[in-house]
């Protein structure tokens, strides 16, 4: 009789840390999930402003060539 409690309580006490593994493993889970996108959305936002920039230099190079073309042209002209 004693035998049997004792392994009851056994396979109750499994199962109740079974559970709790559970719950352990899946607050785990969405950390992780949570912190790759936190990361996924830095980096997406970090390579949006460095392609903005990018466009921004290419538009003020090309302005400005245009204008030092003008101009040389005007000098040689006039």
């Amino acid at each position: 009789m004693k035998m049997r409690q004792s392994l009851a309580e056994l396979e109750q006490e499994f199962r109740h840390e079974m559970q709790l593994e559970s719950g352990r493993s899946e607050l785990l889970w969405k950390r992780a999930n949570s912190r790759t996108r936190k990361r996924t959305r830095e980096r997406r936002r970090k390579r949006s402003s460095m392609r903005f920039w990018f466009v921004i230099s290419l538009i003020a190079t090309a302005v400005a060539v245009t204008i030092a073309m003008f101009e040389t042209l005007y000098y040689l002209l006039g």
